[in-house]
This record gives C-alpha cells, structure tokens and sequence, in this order.
C-alpha cells in the first residue's frame, strides 16, 4: 500500500512539472459549453418518456440520484423558464447550485431564505435576509427566467399573496406623469427612509429633479430623474460609487413591510413554471422536524400537504425525483419514469482500480468526460492519464477521456448513451463543497470622510479650528462657497473652497477635546515643527525596520511538495476566491529569502486559521519548526485541538503552552523544542519566555494581532528578525492598518463569507427582561444554546442571579471570565463546548475566537458601554452553522447614550453585512480615535496635530526617505493650484443642497490631478445631481484648467480685472520652454514681469469673446508645447 502511495506521489510531482512546462500559456477558464450540450441532448430523451410541456400531468422521476438530477432539471428549463426547486435541506442546495452552474451556465438562480419577525418594538433590525427574499419574489413576478431553490421549510414560509404585495408596491415606467409630494409620501407610508445619500436599502433621497430609491427588491438602488413631471430616466446606481449601472424600462419599489393575511407560499409567485420537488420524503421529514424545534415555527409555514396543494393550485407542472419508489403525501402520478442512470464510483485515490475501470470501458466504446474544478487537479489528473497511456482527446469521442475543465458535486454514467462522466473528486478523493453563487461584499467606507457642524479639523497653515459649515459669501457682486473654521477666540477663517485639500477631519486620542489654535499665532507652527521632528525619527525608524527585512537573509520555504497538496485536500470546503488569494500572497512571501512581515486581515470566520495552518504546514515540510501565538488560553486550546485534528495524519509533532500546562510537561516540550523533535507549538504569551528555545524556528503565527500590546509585540520583534511573521486579525487596531497602508507591511484581506455563513440577524434595543427570556427559551427551543455578554466582573454573579430569577428553573447557567483559575476556567468552556449549560454568561474574552457552532444567539448587555471591534468580534461568534443566528445588542433603558455609544451602535447596525471587519476598523479609527498607538513619544503629536495630518506627515517622510535612501529624486508633489476668474463658478444651493454631499464633491474636484479622473468625476456629478446649473457649469471648467495648470507648475492664476496673473509655483514643470513659440498674434498681449517666482500677465483683449474659454486654450497650448519637448 505505502508503495502505491509513494508511486502516485512520484506521478503528481514528476509529471506534473512536466506537464506545466509544457502549457504554461494556456490559462484556466471553466468550460460553459458542455453542460448546456449534455442537457440538450437530455431534453430529446426526456421529452418521449414524459410529458414535458403539460401542467396537467403530475409526473414522477425515480432511481435517480447525484448530479443527474441537474442534469434533467437543465434539460426541462429548455421547456419551461422559470422553476422553484425545492430540496430537503442548506447542504442540497449548495450542491445544486454546484450542478446547475455547470448544466445551465445562464440562468439566474436565486434563494429564498426564512426571515426572522421581532416580535417586540426594536429601535433597529437588520434587512439583509428580508432583502434577498424581496428580491427573489420580484423577480418571479417579472417573468424572467430563473430557477428558485428553496428547503421545504423556506418553501412552506407563510407569505402574503401576490396581489397584496403589488397592492401595497409603487410602478414606475418611463415617460410617466408623476405629482411629486404625492410620490414621496407614498414612499413614506410604503416604510422608506428619506436621507441625504442612499446607501441602505430602505432609503431614498430627494435632489432638484432627481429621486435615489433603494427598494427592498433590488440588488442595487435606482436614480429616477424627472422632466418637468414626466421621468425622463430610470436607471440603477451603484450604492458605494453613486454612480450609474444600467438603464430600466419600469421598476416596481415593493413595501418594506406589508401588513396583509399570510396566505400563499413562494410557488404562488410563479406566473406557470415547473416546480420540482427533489426527494419529497426527506422535505416532508425536514418541516417536521423544523415545527418541533419552535412552538412558534408552526404559525410561520403551512404543513407539507397544504404546500402542495398551494402549488398545484397555481397551475405549475410537477415533478418528483426520487431513488427510491414509495407512497408520497400529497402525490398520485400519472406517470413514474425510471431513470437508467448510475452514480459514479468514488476511487478515494485507488489510481490502479480507477485506471482498470477507466481502460474496461473505453475498450467497450464508451466515451469518458473527466471535470477538473482548478489548475492544479487538472495537472495531477493529466499526469495520471499519461503515465499510463490513457487515450485522450480534446474533444469527446468514444474510446477516448476528455479533460473539461468544470465542477460538479459527483460524477455518474449513462449506459444508454455509453457516457461516463467523472469529476477530480470521483479520482483523488474527497469532493468539497463549493457555494457557486456570489455573495455581498460589505459596505465600503470613505476614509476620514464625513464632516459635520462642530466637527474638530486641521487646516495646513492655521492648526485645529472648529468647523461651523459653508457659507456662500458675495464680494463685488460675485459668489463664492467658503469654508467657515472658528479659531481661538473668536478668530474666524473663510476658506476657499479650492483650498480645501489643506484641510483634515481632526481625530486625536478617545474622549479628548482638542485645543483651539489661535489664528497666525505661533502654536500651531510649534506643534507642527515638533510633531515633524519626532515624525521623521519615526519615519527613520520604520524604514530601518523595513530594509533591514530587505537585506536580513531570511528562509526561503520549499515550493509545495506533493504532501501540501495532500493537506490541502482535506479541508472539506472549496476555498473563497479571496482565500485563495491570501494562501497564494503568503505562500509566495515565504519561498522568497527574505523575511516575511504579513497583515492577514479577515473578518470573523472567513477562514483565517486555515490560511495560518497552511502557512504552517508549509514551514513544517520545509524542515522547520513553526511558532503559534493566542491571546487567550482557551483560544490556544482550541487551536491546538484544530491544528491536531488536520497534521495528526501527516506525522506533524504539536504542543500547547499556556497555563494550563504543568511545570513537568513545560519542562518536556522546552526540552522537545530546543531539541527539534517538536514541529509547532502553539500558545499564550507564555511562548515569549527568554526560556523558549527553538532549534530551527521558521515561521511566527500571530492570532488575533490586535489584542498584543507594545511591549509584547517589542518581546517578539527582537528575536523573530530572520523568520516569516504571520499576523492574523479580523478589525486590525488602526496603527497596523495604516502602516499597512503606508507600504511598510504587507496586507493581504479576506472579504468573501465561506458559502453556509448568513448574515446574522441584528437587533439594537433598550434592554428588556422579556425579550432576554423570550430570546434565551426560543434557542433553548431548537437545541441551541446562548452567550450573554456581561462585562463586568465585580457584579456578574449578581447578574447570574437576576437571569435564574426570570428563567425557569431547567435553564442551566455557566459563569466565565478571564481572571478565573485556569483550569476552572477551562472546566467552564469545555462543559459550555459539551453542551452542559444552555446559557454561557462571559465577559468579552469570548471575542477571541472560542468556536461553539451550537451557540447561535448572543445578548449583549450595555453595548453602548464598548469598543466597536469588541462588537463586531463577539457577533462573529454565533452565525458559524446554518441555523438563523440572532444577535441583540442592549443599551439600558431610559439612558441617553453618549454620542460616541450612539455612533458605535449606528456602525453595527450599517455593517450587518458579512466582510464588514475591515470596514469596522476604518470607521472605529474615527469614532475612538487614535489612541496611543505609536508609543507615548508620537502620543502627544497626534493630539496636537490630529492622525489625519500625522499620517499623511509620516506618510511623507516616508517616501523622501526612501527616495533618498535609493538614490532617486523626491517625488515632486503638484502645487496647490488657486484659480479665481471674477465669475459665479461655485455648487449653488439649487444644484446641491446638502453640505455633506458639497464638501465631498468640492474635496475631490480639489484632490483630482489629471484629466481623466476629472472628466469621470463630472460625468458622476451629472449623474448624481443633472444638469449642471451655470455656475456649477463654470465650476467644472475652472477645475479643468486647475488640473492642467498643476501640471505646468501654476501656483495661482488670478482675475485683475482688465488682465489675469499667472505666477508659477514650480519652475522646473517648465524646463526648456520657449514663449517665443506661442502664436504671434498672442506676443503683444504677453508681460513677464522681473524678479522671482516668474510671474506673466495677459491683458483680457487678447480674447475675442469667453476669457474662461480662451484660457482653456492658452493653458492646452502651454501643455503641448512642455508634454512636446
């Protein structure tokens, strides 16, 4: 047996380099034609065996099984174009979606997932789930070709009709008349929210002639732009860019919430379609037991015999497919088909029976179709055939194997038509479970972006002012928007708006008020020279760091060996395409010899640690050791149980170090350690010990980075100089992030949820007894159990108390905080893990990854009270199995919640979405602050100076001095171009209303340096708000030739009245030169006025019309000549 392993072995590394040598320009794209091919052909044979086209006919599918039932399914969609497939349960449909992906390539598939009703009045509930079922029943109503799929307990949800929610729904089409107050109440009435910008669903928001709506039933908003009263356009908006997608005919905006009897189910929205019940048994069985789990389901869905008849009073054709034959509920049919059909035999890596039965039926004519889901199965699976000479074709012919390159759930054969159909998963072993369809990615944040009323900021020249908002100021007959910052006493600075780019949102150290600068005094000057003092040591010292990294020679890591790939193979899911993205960054990292230092920044459960055991695998079979480091004891057993269960097999050597670890066993794995007998070691802080020694330490795996301070990442820093350092965290604290983002550290991310993670149902209100029971007894209700979060150690035996006391008496309560014994403690986690208590009443440590999949509601007592990644972390705890995770976050009642709390809670209730983890980190920079992120030392600059300044300061330095280290020049930074022409050429109140949207749309016309992204700009500006009005009009012109001028060194290009003044900033943009080249008609207009900088005045006769027009010419004339030398 060892011998067969090692020859596969040997086949995958030796012919598999051989085979990539040879096409390595062929890249790798799943095949769309084969699927639909085979069904097609399927649809001729199905068609004289059933009645396809008749919905009277109830008709009956058996001895089929697998992927096959896909295959019939596409086969009857070339009949009928919509469909709802029901299956028994979550892990059905994954592998339906894997099938017909390969089968119908084309068609729309959608879910339809049960949505949660709070039952008591909540200040905020999330729509994600409500959303994804709008969306799927609008769909259905429109007549688009699609296929539904659903469990039989989605299937059976108790739903309002058809006719109630399109009662309750608002049409809009083009060329309609529409009166305007009364579209926007009934946008009201219909539960929407009006805002300033659309960004959730359930918003909409009103702008001279343009109406952003974001319905509950459509992916994206939609931009509704009016004609007098007449809709002129109607087209779809992404919500993140605001910018336009695509053009609509009609849009329909359903009601948020309808209050109508529930009396149909999700087939009553099919206009007449086929409905395909997929083993009806185990459905009927899966609502069943869906009715016992809680009291309250039964009120929620129709029994499976009244789904049925639901259905069949729609007037949809039905079919059944079943292995076996039986008496069914609710089916008599008219005809039963068998299916001659066979699944496909699972070689778990036999090779020598795969290929025995593969040259069998080949010599008897059969042709073989083989589907290889990725590169590397496809290399393996090639080097296998040609080894032993297995024909191959590369197209499929009888007596022949054809490589495609696809994914199905398994294979099967088809006697009649002499067809056998195999998937990499049938030959190498364990098929995973991939979830084909695309997920939502979490909302994007503008970086330091909103700024409001009394908001702290920094202006370059000035220092810390107080912003108190635009005004629009006329001075000599000419309007102009200014910035108003209130300064030291009453100080007062009018900021154009083109120097808006000098000015920074001021976020400094949590709960501290800035000092007010005065106007010209010489504190700012101060504050600012100190802070670039100790900015440009810290600069120094990063750049330190980071070339002594470049030059220390480092490990390089072996390319993957066949064992890799082995191990890889037993993690039972397909990766995420950003996993994948993040192992192969990493991977390359660490076969380069110089050290890695890398940010893996994931959101909670998105499979950050088999992207580290990877890492370490990979170190382990390079011949050295690996070093995993946890914050917490009970995370670091959990590891070592997760890391044991995936290296057991492949001989890695493991321990764990915390204090749970007697003085005896300590003793022996130092021992192991020093010795090189041990391959990883996994542990708290306790690892850090000068004491632990290891022979050939190769890799540093830090979990949960944000939780180390200073000084013991300093402890580690010291002595990891020469090896890789994998840091892993889901909300990394603001300074990693950002010296992430200066270039100084590398950051991979991982934003896509795996395929059974559902967004977690949120809920943000005042605390209430009633809803803690109701909510505790309905988890208890379907076998699960409950973290309450507590936080307060002193009086949490109190609250234990108060929970006994409103609970019934079977509810069993465990007690779990960090500063208990350890091994208590552990007694505690274990007994929770083990499912001997319903209720784990914790403090916050439970944010740090303890894994319990059962755990699947979570109640935070005073939320307001915390930090927002404690929030996030801890609501990533429960969601991690395929039940309705439900987390409710209380403030306590009667509280006015400070404006930081309410902020907090506002994010939470934003990022109800999965991949929101970075997006957190970003928002929680401004909300807490800074912090003491760099030291003390760098702690007093950034109160001073605000992190915004500091880090584009530092930001800075660093690029001059790198540049200076290289021995390349400085990067020349454009001048801050001022243009002024004595015209109106501002964003008037009639063209954008709102201050926030002004300042953003003024912020990026400001920051914009070349012509395309401008042009882009305007476009989205005009898709945003119409037609520009004239002075908005002459805005756009002026910041055209601000962009050109920047590029020519322009400082400022001023308005005198009779002549403009051009004085340049920047002489060298102009090297080479030559006025004498401009057209001689322009020369007598022309004055160079002495001394420096060089300043040119042009008298306005030089233009026989439009003086802004002909400047545009002047400034392109200039641009060509520089751009031409």
């Amino acid at each position: 047996m060892a011998e067969t392993v090692r020859m596969i072995a040997n086949v995958r590394t030796k012919a598999g380099t051989d085979i990539s040598e040879k096409k390595k320009e062929a890249p790798f794209t799943i095949n769309q034609d084969m699927g639909p091919s085979l069904a097609q052909k399927l649809q001729k044979e199905l068609e004289s065996r059933l009645t396809i086209s008749d919905a009277k006919q109830v008709e009956c599918l058996s001895g089929i099984s697998g992927s096959q039932k896909a295959l019939a399914a596409a086969a009857l969609l070339q009949t009928w174009e919509q469909a709802v497939i029901i299956v028994p349960d979550q892990k059905d449909i994954f592998r339906w979606e894997e099938d017909l992906a390969f089968f119908a390539p084309d068609i729309s598939i959608l879910s339809f997932p049960v949505v949660e009703e709070a039952d008591v009045e909540v200040t905020f509930t999330s729509t994600e789930r409500l959303r994804e079922r709008m969306r799927t029943l609008g769909a259905l109503l429109s007549g688009k070709p699609l296929v539904v799929l659903a469990t039989s307990v989605e299937a059976a949800q108790k739903i309002v009709s058809p006719a109630d929610l399109l009662d309750g729904a608002l049409s809009i089409h083009m060329g309609q008349e529409i009166e305007r107050e009364a579209f926007l109440e009934k946008l009201v009435s219909l539960h929407y929210e009006r805002v300033d910008q659309v960004e959730r669903c359930g918003h909409f928001a009103v702008r001279g002639d343009i109406i952003d709506i974001f319905p509950i039933n459509e992916e994206h908003p939609v931009r509704i732009e009016f004609f007098g009263d007449g809709v002129d356009s109607l087209r779809l908006f992404d919500e993140d860019t605001q910018r336009s997608i695509s053009e609509k005919e009609e849009e329909t905006v359903f009601p948020l919430f309808v209050k109508a009897e529930k009396k149909s189910v999700l087939s009553s929205y099919m206009k007449r379609g086929l409905l395909l019940y997929d083993e009806p048994q185990r459905e009927e069985e899966g609502l069943r037991k869906y009715f016992k789990e809680e009291k309250a389901n039964r009120d929620k869905a129709f029994t499976w015999g009244e789904t049925i008849r639901l259905g069949r009073k729609a007037g949809h054709k039905e079919l059944a497919m079943v292995l076996l034959k039986r008496k069914l509920t609710g089916f008599s049919f008219d005809t039963d088909y068998s299916w001659n059909g066979i699944t496909m035999t699972n070689y778990q890596r036999q090779i020598p029976i795969f290929i025995e039965d593969t040259r069998h039926m080949l010599e008897r004519g059969w042709t073989g179709l083989l589907l290889t889901p990725r590169p590397s199965e496809r290399k393996e699976i090639e080097a296998i055939l040609g080894e032993y000479h297995i024909p191959c074709s590369e197209t499929p012919k009888a007596g022949t194997v054809t490589l495609i390159n696809g994914l199905l759930s398994g294979g099967f054969e088809l006697p009649d038509d002499k067809l056998s159909v195999m998937t990499a998963g049938d030959v190498l072993g364990r098929q995973k479970v991939r979830r084909i369809k695309g997920v939502s990615k979490g909302k994007q944040i503008r970086y330091f972006s909103d700024l409001n009323p009394g908001d702290y900021v920094v202006q370059q020249s000035h220092g810390v002012g107080k912003y108190i908002g635009i005004q629009t100021i006329e001075l000599s007959g000419i309007h102009r928007d200014y910035i108003t910052i209130q300064y030291a006493g009453s100080d007062k600075l009018y900021l154009p708006m083109e120097q808006i780019t000098t000015l920074e949102k001021y976020i400094g150290p949590e709960g501290e008020t800035p000092k007010l600068n005065a106007m010209g005094g010489a504190g700012w000057t101060k504050a600012r020279d100190k802070a670039k003092k100790s900015i440009e040591e810290l600069a120094e010292r990063l750049l330190e760091v980071y070339a002594k990294r470049e030059i220390t020679k480092g490990i390089s890591f072996e390319p993957d060996t066949a064992e890799q790939r082995e191990f890889e193979d037993t993690f039972p899911y397909v990766e995420t395409e950003d996993q994948m993205t993040a192992i192969d960054a990493i991977k390359k990292a660490m076969e380069k010899p110089i050290p890695m230092d890398m940010l893996l920044c994931g959101d909670v459960g998105f499979g950050k640690t088999e992207v580290a055991m990877r890492a370490v695998f990979k170190c382990v079979m390079s011949g050295y050791q690996a070093m995993v480091l946890c914050p917490t004891t009970v995370l670091s057993e959990q590891h070592y149980k997760n890391f044991k269960d995936r290296m057991d097999h492949f001989g890695v050597q493991m321990a764990v170090l915390n204090r749970f670890t007697s003085l005896k066993e300590r003793k022996d794995i130092l021992a192991q350690l020093a010795s090189g007998e041990l391959d990883v070691i996994i542990g708290t802080h306790a690892v850090l010990n000068k004491k632990v020694k290891a022979k050939r330490l190769g890799l540093l795996v830090v979990d949960e980075e944000q939780r180390f301070g200073v000084v013991q990442k300093e402890k580690w820093k010291s002595w990891s100089a020469g090896i890789d350092v994998l840091n892993l965290s889901a909300t990394p604290i603001p300074r990693t992030l950002h010296m992430s983002l200066t270039g100084v550290r590398d950051m991979v991310t991982i934003t896509t949820p795996p395929s059974n993670r559902h967004a977690i149902q949120t809920y943000v209100t005042e605390y209430d007894d009633g809803i803690v029971k109701d909510a505790i007894l309905r988890e208890k209700e379907r076998g699960g159990q409950v973290f309450f979060v507590y936080n307060r150690i002193e009086t949490i035996g109190a609250m234990a108390d108060h929970l006994k006391s409103i609970l019934p008496e079977d509810i069993t309560i465990g007690i779990a905080y960090g500063r208990m014994e350890g091994r208590q403690l552990e007694k505690v986690m274990m007994d929770f893990y083990e499912g001997k208590y319903d209720v784990l009443l914790c403090t916050t440590l439970i944010e740090n990854g303890l894994d319990q999949p059962n755990a699947n509601t979570m109640l935070v007592y005073d939320a307001d009270r915390m930090g927002l990644s404690q929030i996030y972390q801890m609501r990533g705890r429960v969601g991690r199995s395929e039940k309705i995770a439900r987390a409710w976050f209380f403030y306590r009642k009667g509280k006015v919640l400070s404006e930081v709390a309410e902020k907090r809670l506002d994010t939470i209730r934003e990022f109800t979405e999965l991949g929101s983890g970075f997006k957190v980190a970003m928002r929680d920079l401004e909300i807490r602050g800074a912090g003491n992120l760099l030291g003390s030392a760098q702690h007093g600059n950034i109160a001073s100076i605000g992190f915004a300044t500091y880090c584009s300061m530092l930001e800075e330095a660093v690029e001059r001095l790198r540049a200076i280290r290289e021995h390349r020049p400085v990067p020349k930074k454009l001048p801050n171009t001022t243009i002024e022409f004595r015209q109106d050429a501002y964003l008037d109140a009639g063209y954008i209303k709102n201050e926030e949207q002004k300042m953003e749309i003024y912020r990026r016309l400001a920051a914009v340096e070349d012509e395309k992204a401008l042009d882009d700009l305007i476009d989205e500006v005009v898709d945003r708000f119409g037609t520009p009005t004239v002075p908005a009009e002459k805005l756009f012109h002026i910041s055209k030739i601000r962009v050109k001028a920047k590029q020519l060194g322009i400082g400022s290009l001023l308005d005198e009245g009779n002549s403009f003044l051009i004085t340049w900033a920047d002489e060298s943009f102009m090297k080479g030169w030559n006025p004498m080249n401009l057209p001689k008609s322009w020369i007598p207009y022309l004055k160079f006025l002495p001394g420096s900088p060089t300043k040119l005045r042009i008298r306005k006769e030089i233009a026989q019309g439009d003086m802004m027009k002909w400047m545009a010419g002047f400034v392109d004339e200039l641009l060509k000549e520089v751009r031409g030398k």
